[in-house]
């Protein structure tokens, strides 16, 4: 795991300045704090921050083939990289390392763009081919590691794992990008390709870049989920799927330092650490966040498995008081990033970081088995979108969810509004709004007049859409999953992850965003995945040898945290200052007079906007340093 940057010549050789490239990757000496590496030709220079993980002593980056003609920056793991090596040695490639990063420039010698395609792991990286003049960027099928590029007005390319990395380069422009603010409050990050600047990008997921001297920059995809040859049947899901599953943990388990794992108590990292636990001889290392607040904490559950499975646990408790975190949070991310978990995230990577140097998680699990109650939302509704005409709907449904009131204090059965609203949607739009931030109608309430004519008819949906209509089936619960493994899964969970875990030196694996084992679990019947009101059932039913029933089946929690309470309380001040600051006030993007309101509606009781409010204080941090 590692930081890995450049700058390209794109239309002619000219010399690229060594103290710029070095100063600019040294922004991310976070993600590599054990060494770093240049290399420099007429065309390129290439950087490297390494975290040694593998081979300690010989995976000194950049890399190069045997004549030096091909160098990799590379920052990740290539989880197949041992039997990729016996391969290539049988067609004549020798190797001096032991590092599963020489391994990218072998297999880019012998099959080039298609070489990506062979890599099982998580990955960004960059090979520059001397003899070809080509530079080949590839980011691995999920986008577990980021890649952000843009190119300067001077006609370089510039790339780095974090954007702060370009930020500091001065031929990069630092414009914002007039759509990120609707995008933002739509989606609590900037959806890929996007960042909040107009001209920097990130390389989506599962896409891979060439670039040659004089010809125009293409990104291409490599790999996308498929529509299943033949869904499972029940008895092939139970049969199977904690044997692939433990397939994909084992082959994260190898590394040549202390390694660990993040312990929730929740289904997923429960179902991590059992299969760890069965894999390895010594107890496993794990560690767990908990909250004062007894609604939102998990550390039991997460003590109960530590116990049955006898590893060397510790657990942190995260205060409302530590408001230095929240300023930092816009530091780790560099753009707006609403995920309030980011903060126990961050405190559990660096409470992971004091023992181990590598951790696995159990993120995915709700993805790829459809775990949220949303997903069971959607299907609910969407039998009967199935039955009622949309002439019919539209009206009826439009009606009631203009007029029910909104019931924040209501029981859930009695908060029927955005149920209405949903249903008089199609089914993409409903989903849209219910994984919005603030839904189109409350983002309306929030922007100015000015920005919504400047936004000029754009709706963050757009994107979305876009994914709708390259999804591979028309299965209600499997085009949602797919919408989730495009947008959600890569801007929120991955995003949060990396950028957590690297400011912390860790290095975190995601058994469950095997690519392999993902593509198998998109077969399990959508019937098998929600039964009734319960999610992850397939997956639920293949644990219960390993995990307690009472962990698997008790209401869903997530890693979140009580900010509701927290900014009526402790974070009351911060909140006003910060939502009401002049660089907020000023920006042009809000209206003034809902902005009180909403602060006063909340502080008061009569209203829940803790949602709201957390991505008005993570917009206010970004918008202070521009």
């Amino acid at each position: 795991m590692c930081g890995i940057a450049g700058i390209f010549n794109l239309y002619q050789s000219a010399p690229i300045q060594p103290d710029c490239l070095k100063s600019i990757n040294r922004r991310q000496a976070h993600r590599g704090p054990d060494d770093e590496g240049y290399y420099f030709d007429p065309f390129i220079g290439l950087a490297h921050r390494r975290l040694s993980i593998i081979d300690l002593s010989g995976g000194h980056q950049p890399l190069f083939n045997e004549d030096g003609s091909v160098a990799v920056v590379f920052n990740g793991e290539i989880y197949n990289f041992q039997p990729l090596v016996a391969e290539l040695k049988q067609l004549g490639h020798t190797f001096s390392t032991y590092s599963d990063t020489e391994v990218i420039v072998h297999a880019w010698e012998e099959w080039g763009e298609k070489s990506v395609s062979r890599f099982r792991g998580m990955f960004a990286f960059a090979v520059w081919d001397s003899n070809r003049r080509q530079l080949f960027i590839a980011r691995d099928r999920l986008g577990k590691k980021p890649l952000f590029y843009s190119q300067t007005s001077q006609g370089q390319l510039v790339f780095a794992s974090e954007l702060k990395v370009l930020l500091d380069h001065p031929d990069v422009s630092q414009q914002l990008r007039p759509e990120m603010a609707e995008d933002f409050f739509m989606y609590g990050y900037i959806p890929d390709p996007y960042t909040a600047y107009q001209n920097i990008y990130k390389l989506e997921a599962g896409h891979t870049m060439l670039l040659t001297p004089g010809e125009k920059l293409r990104t291409s995809p490599y790999w996308d989920l498929s529509a299943p040859e033949q869904f499972l049947s029940w008895e092939q899901t139970q049969s199977s799927l904690i044997e692939r599953l433990e397939e994909a943990v084992k082959i994260r388990l190898m590394a040549d330092v202390p390694l660990g794992a993040f312990l929730s108590g929740g289904v997923d990292s429960s179902a991590i650490v059992s299969l760890m636990a069965r894999l390895q001889q010594q107890p496993v290392n794990t560690c767990a966040i908990g909250f004062h607040e007894q609604a939102f904490d998990e550390s039991e559950y997460a003590q109960q498995i530590a116990q049955q499975y006898q590893t060397n646990h510790v657990s942190k408790i995260v205060d409302a008081d530590d408001i230095s975190l929240i300023k930092h949070l816009n530091d780790i991310y560099d753009e707006p990033y609403a995920d309030s978990s980011a903060l126990p995230t961050y405190r559990v990577c660096q409470l992971a970081r004091q023992s181990v140097k590598v951790a696995l998680s159990g993120d995915g699990g709700d993805e790829i088995f459809a775990g949220y109650r949303r997903h069971r939302m959607h299907i609910a509704e969407q039998k009967i979108r199935q039955v009622i005409p949309s002439r019919f709907r539209k009206p009826i449904f439009g009606s009631l969810g203009r007029f029910y009131p909104k019931a924040d204090w209501a029981p859930r059965p009695l908060r029927a509004k955005t149920t209405f609203q949903s249903l008089a949607l199609s089914q993409v739009e409903a989903y849209a709004s219910s994984i919005s931030k603030l839904r189109i109608d409350e983002r309306a309430l929030l922007f100015s007049d000015q920005y919504k004519t400047q936004l000029n008819g754009y709706n963050g949906i757009d994107q979305l859409t876009q994914h709708a209509n390259n999804a591979p089936t028309d299965d209600p619960l499997k085009l949602i999953q797919y919408l989730d493994i495009k947008t959600w899964l890569v801007g929120d969970i991955l995003t949060k992850v990396d950028r957590a875990s690297m400011a912390n030196s860790l290095e975190v694996r995601a058994p469950l965003l095997d690519h392999e084992f993902i593509e198998w679990a998109y077969s399990v019947r959508s019937q098998d995945n929600i039964q009734g009101m319960q999610g992850k059932y397939a997956f639920k039913k293949a644990l219960e040898p390993y995990v307690n029933q009472d962990i698997l089946y008790r209401p869903k929690m997530g890693f979140s945290m009580p900010i509701s309470s927290w900014f009526r309380t402790s974070l009351k001040q911060t909140l006003h200052d910060a939502v009401l600051s002049p660089n907020m006030l000023d920006s042009g993007f809000f209206n003034v007079a809902h902005l009180k309101q909403m602060l006063h509606e909340h502080v008061e009781g009569y209203r829940d906007h803790g949602a709201s409010l957390w991505c008005l204080l993570m917009f206010s941090q970004f918008m202070l340093k521009q």
